[in-house]
Formats: C-alpha cells, structure tokens, sequence
C-alpha cells in the first residue's frame, strides 16, 4: 500500500514548512479580497459569510498552517481523510464540516468529529445521522444537499422533496437543521442555479427561521454565491493550489 504522508507532505522540513505558510497566507489574503470585494458588489457584510477550507488530498500541516493563519473551519470529503486530520489537529478547537456523498457504513465515524454535515439528502442517511449521534452523545448540524442539477451522479435531493426531508431532520433527536447546500451544475452559468437555491432556502425557512445557512460557492464562483445569499463558502484549490490525484 502507497503511504499517503510522502505523497501529501505531512513531513514537510522547518524550511519547506515556512515556504509552505506564505503561500498559504498570500492565497488566502487573496481569497479574502475575492470575498470582500463580492460583499462590496452585493451590499453584504463579509461578517456574514463563513469560510471553510476544504483540505481534501493536503496534509494536516496544511490545516495546522492555515489554522495559525486565523482559518477556523476545514471541510473535508473523504472520511478516512477526514478523521486522520480531525484526530491529528483535536488540538486545535477547529469546527469540521463533512462535505462530500455520504455513505450509510461511515456515519458512525463522520459523527465523531464532524461538527456539520453538508450533504444530508435521503431519510435512510438522517436515520443513521440521528441514531449515531445519539449513541454519540453529540448533536450534529445538518444541511440538505439539494440537486441543481438531477442525472450528475452528485447527489442532492430534489427541490420538492426539500419539506419532507427538512421535517424529519428536524424532528430527529441528536440532529439540527440548520439549511441548504448545493453544488453548481458543471458548464453553465452559476448564477441562476444559486438563484433557485436562495428560494429553496427561503421557503425552507418560512417553516424553520433557525435553518438559515446556505452553503454554496467555491474557487469558481465567489461572486455568484454570495450576492444569491451564500453563508457558507467552500473553498479548496483558492487557497491550497490545484489538488494530486487522491491516493489510497
């Protein structure tokens, strides 16, 4: 088996690391002035937008860098991945978003450590979220993925069955909802599919005033998900660089 720490830098040498933190820091101050300059455009304020740093295929050092550089929530896709770095930086207090298609068999451990889950998009997977975060002792904010576009393989509920999947979250012990995410469609326009997930949410909310996050955006498309509203950006390649293939 490939080990994963040569080829993801977890050993990275004293001078490599310093190297490694200002490239980190110029990213995301270039990032920020991405988000500040949306905000501008849109009459937001950019305290109302949270920036997670998805590390997905980087190493923890890169989370420990960029928690030293004020990031404070990491969002991650893959599970084992995720729980090696949650484990490797419990040290420092950072809030974990689960992003990526969740899997029935692998609840149990996104429950350990993740603090939201993104991708929340049938009744069988809020079933298995609330009964492991009973047994975990912990409540778990959920977001339901909605699909923008249906046949990608992405997952995502259905617009209309939004309600009924809200509902159950929301009555499920060890669950909080807490809103909507969603991935743009790939080749088109970003703008008016953010369009539709705004109105998602703002009927969501007619009936759950709480579940007011709108996770949406990421190194694409800033502009287009914060002035439709986005809370919640998802931020990978902006601020680590383009991702190596993913080793198992």
């Amino acid at each position: 088996m490939t080990d994963r720490r040569d080829d993801r830098r977890d050993d990275l040498p004293a001078d490599r690391q310093a190297d490694r933190r200002a490239e980190l820091a110029a990213a995301l101050s270039e990032v920020e002035r991405r988000v500040e300059e949306a905000c501008r455009a849109a009459g937001r304020s950019r305290k109302e937008l949270t920036l997670i740093a998805v590390t997905k295929t980087y190493p923890a050092s890169d989370v420990r860098l960029l928690a030293g550089l004020g990031v404070s929530h990491v969002g991650e896709n893959r599970d084992r991945e995720a729980a090696d770095k949650a484990s490797a930086c419990a040290d420092l207090g950072l809030t974990w978003h689960f992003i990526g298609q969740l899997q029935s068999n692998k609840v149990r451990s996104v429950v350990a450590y993740a603090h939201m889950v993104h991708s929340v998009d049938r009744p069988r997977l809020v079933e298995a979220l609330g009964r492991e975060a009973v047994r975990a002792g912990r409540q778990v904010d959920c977001l339901i993925q909605v699909s923008l576009d249906e046949g990608t393989g992405r997952g995502g509920a259905r617009p209309e069955e939004v309600p009924a999947l809200a509902e159950l979250v929301a009555k499920t012990e060890g669950l909080r909802l807490r809103g909507v995410m969603a991935v743009a469609p790939l080749g088109e326009d970003p703008a008016p599919a953010f369009a539709r997930l705004r109105a998602v949410s703002g009927r969501l909310r007619e009936d759950y005033p709480e579940a007011d996050v709108i996770s949406a955006g990421m190194s694409g498309d800033i502009p287009q998900a914060i002035a439709n509203g986005a809370t919640h950006l998802r931020v990978g390649t902006a601020l680590l660089g383009r991702r190596k293939p993913f080793v198992r």
